[in-house]
């Protein structure tokens, strides 16, 4: 099997790791299982909030079973802190059910990761607050936050 890699490699500074978070976010809101997966190694093994999830295969499957539900999603990620070869962020996004009812989800994500800088590890916790339509703060067209968008800390989340 060819070896893998996803720079930046840890040990991580400040630059790279907001490097990797903002990388992080740009492919998840492509809502694309596929490319996002790749990030992973494929073993990774995940904790998203009561669901385990082992392997790029599962991570496929979960991530098309979440934007299936999560609707219209957009996603904030924020570095909170880095040491050697983990991160943990902070994160927002915005979501709408197949009824039309608006959520924020809020929460924290710790990442593991190896020398060839593919993620091996990831908790999250989330949390959802319904919003309607109005309270959205997150406007975007599908795929990267735009530069003009702020970080979350600037929309006091």
């Amino acid at each position: 099997m060819q070896q893998e890699f996803r720079p930046p490699f840890p040990p991580f500074d400040e630059s790279t790791a907001w490097q990797k978070v903002r990388m992080a976010e740009d492919a998840w809101n492509t809502r694309d299982p596929e490319r996002v997966a790749l990030a992973y190694s494929i073993d990774s093994q995940w904790r998203n909030r009561s669901e385990f999830v082992s392997g790029r295969s599962e991570i496929v499957e979960f991530l098309k079973r979440k934007w299936n539900k999560e609707q219209d999603y957009r996603l904030i990620k924020s570095l909170w802190a880095f040491h050697n070869n983990r991160i943990a962020v902070r994160f927002a996004y915005e979501w709408h059910d197949n009824l039309g009812n608006w959520f924020r989800s809020y929460g924290n994500e710790n990442w593991e990761f190896n020398e060839s800088g593919l993620m091996v590890r990831r908790h999250a916790s989330i949390n959802d607050l319904p919003i309607t339509q109005e309270d959205r703060l997150f406007h975007w067209e599908l795929g990267p936050r735009p530069n003009d968008i702020p970080e979350l800390e600037e929309f006091g989340l």
